[in-house]
């Protein structure tokens, strides 16, 4: 890129807020999670255990165990390496758990399991947002890695006399296909957050004070999402002011 190429624009200053917003984020998530991952729970469950009974109780097996449940194909529990890379992964009905929610027998761990129940529960129930989530994957995975190339793309050439604004249109069209993902994101996350919640005290799983604790987790996990679509939002408005101005 030739010396001198960018410069700074006022739209710039739009990420100041989005990210001190996501550090504020990660740093509550981080914190709740140091903090409830070392308070126990009485009843001795682990993150695990809760999981197999949570769909047991909606009639929904688990893999190995009973074989098929009335709500369709069993779910696959996994135990993964790492912290916080817990996830449900519809495509092949497996619930994934890292090794500190899997094994733990903490609120953070029965709370982190539970939610991840709670996209089994919406993949079982044909959530409408978790379907168009899903729909919209390829067009936003596509999005993420091609839409900068594209409009960084399109800048150079213009700065070099060639001018091809439908590359910086595409760009920001592919990047905009991204930024509703993370909108779409939003309610898939908080109402798997409230299915789990329901989930640990209809069943009994948790006191009401570890229950208190486990939703202290799983609101501050939930600001990430926030944070990341405020983020998404304003890095498109941004682009679209900066190309508008160079192209």
């Amino acid at each position: 890129m030739p010396m001198g190429f960018y410069m700074f624009h006022p739209a710039d200053l739009l990420m100041i807020p989005a990210i001190l917003f996501a550090l504020w984020a990660q740093a509550r998530v981080r914190g709740a999670y140091a903090k409830y991952s070392k308070a126990g729970v009485r009843a001795g469950l682990t993150g695990a255990d809760v999981a197999r009974l949570i769909l047991r109780n909606r009639n929904m097996a688990v893999a190995g165990a009973i074989g098929k449940g009335i709500l369709g194909e069993a779910v696959n529990i996994e135990c993964i390496p790492g912290e916080m890379t817990d996830h449900y992964d519809p495509r092949d009905k497996t619930l994934r758990l890292s090794e500190g929610v899997y094994h733990g027998r903490s609120i953070a761990a029965l709370g982190i399991a539970a939610h991840e129940v709670g996209h089994a529960l919406q993949d079982a129930d044909n959530y409408a947002p978790m379907q168009l989530r899903q729909l919209m994957y390829p067009a936003s995975s596509i999005g993420s890695t091609l839409a900068f190339p594209l409009i960084f793309g399109g800048l150079i050439l213009g700065y070099m006399g060639y001018a091809v604004p439908w590359l910086i249109t595409a760009g920001i069209w592919l990047f905009a296909a991204a930024v509703a993902f993370t909108i779409v994101t939003l309610p898939v996350e908080f109402n798997a957050s409230r299915r789990a919640l329901l989930a640990l005290a209809s069943g009994g799983y948790l006191t009401d004070e570890e229950l208190d604790g486990a939703r202290a987790v799983l609101n501050a996990a939930a600001l990430t999402y926030v944070a990341a679509a405020a983020a998404a939002v304003l890095q498109l408005i941004r682009l679209i002011l900066i190309t508008q101005r160079r192209n």
